[in-house]
């Protein structure tokens, strides 16, 4: 069966009998075990490291050609926008 993620990503999931047998899998080897509820309760989820210096969230209006030109580098086009502006503001120092 597939299930489809409100980001538009698709996963299988396991079948009721493939479920089982990976539920006998996993009884059947010693090294592998499932942990207790009371046990993932009190893990925390992994997150980003935090850094040290936080950018500023802001709100800046800009021309459609500026936009579009950054938008076609692909991703990381914010942080590369911020890059040139920071170079510009290092050559202006």
């Amino acid at each position: 069966m597939q299930v489809e993620s409100k980001h538009g990503r698709v996963f299988d999931l396991p079948s009721t009998q493939e479920e089982a047998e990976i539920r006998a899998g996993i009884a059947d080897d010693p090294a592998a075990y499932e942990l207790p509820d009371e046990t993932l309760e009190t893990l925390r989820p992994v997150s980003r490291p935090k850094v040290a210096v936080t950018k500023q969230p802001v709100s800046i209006r800009l021309s459609p050609e500026v936009v579009e030109y950054f938008k076609s580098t692909g991703k990381g086009w914010q942080t590369q926008m911020d890059a040139v502006l920071m170079a510009y503001v290092n050559s202006r120092r």
